[in-house]
């Protein structure tokens, strides 16, 4: 089981001791993406959803998902977040959302797992603010984009996953 940080020598779950690393800037960026009809997804981009302004419910949702990821992933630390913020574009004919989530620190371990969960929950919120109109809509990703600070920095693009 080498190469999981979160299995101990008995190969039990178990949260990484980050006590003796030291503290430094720490980012990152995710994306989640929906697909939907052009229809919901003018409806989306113009505010006009069945629950009202479906961007700005789900941007808030987002940030209060990230400040909650250690009580949400069990073996997540909780971080003091300096900042953490979703951005979201629809494209109504191609009929999509995206929404990017960034998150940001300093600490002793990364935001990853914070800016994963903004996603992921801004995507839960925008599928839930619109079901009433279409219940077909597709968590298409919901992918880590980038991460600085700490002992490496990592792009997708440059992963050769993008």
């Amino acid at each position: 089981m080498s190469g999981l940080s979160h299995i101990g020598d008995d190969g039990r779950a178990r949260m990484v001791d980050v006590g003796a690393k030291p503290e430094s800037e720490r980012r990152a960026r995710a994306r989640a993406r929906l697909r939907m009809s052009p229809v919901t997804a003018d409806l989306v981009e113009s505010g006009k959803g069945p629950k009202g302004e479906v961007l700005g419910v789900a941007r808030l949702a987002g940030v209060n998902a990230a400040k909650q990821t250690g009580l949400l992933i069990p073996l997540a630390h909780p971080l003091p977040l300096s900042f953490a913020d979703v951005e979201a574009s629809v494209d109504v004919e191609a009929g999509t959302v995206e929404l990017v989530a960034e998150a940001r620190t300093v600490g002793r371990t990364g935001v990853e797992m914070e800016a994963m969960t903004a996603c992921a929950v801004a995507a839960l919120t925008v599928y839930d603010m619109v079901k009433g109109v279409e219940r077909g809509v597709v968590i298409e990703e919901v992918v880590l984009l980038e991460k600085s600070g700490g002992r490496t920095d990592w792009r997708l693009e440059e992963a050769g996953e993008g």
